[in-house]
């Protein structure tokens, strides 16, 4: 007896960001079953890929920012540590 499970999502974007259809092969072959509610219109490969490559800057910059920011805050900390001479 085959089990099924069926999921919903409403945007593809909502479950990842990049690569549904590999996701969507990975569980399918565990008997699970992707639905979106709200799909997009078929695209061109090259402009899925653009779109792909797009997110996965955005993802690496947003990653960036997050690491330059703590570091001046460990910075910033450590000064207000430190001793004045007034």
């Amino acid at each position: 007896m085959v089990r099924w499970t069926l999921y919903f999502v409403t945007y593809k974007d909502r479950l990842t960001r990049f690569g549904f259809s590999y996701i969507e092969r990975f569980f399918s072959s565990y008997g699970v079953v992707i639905h979106v509610v709200d799909g997009e219109v078929e695209k061109e490969p090259h402009k899925e890929l653009v779109e792909d490559l797009i997110a996965i800057v955005t993802s690496f910059a947003g990653c960036l920012y997050g690491m330059r920011s703590c570091k001046r805050r460990k910075v910033v900390e450590a000064l207000e540590r430190t001793p004045r001479d007034d």
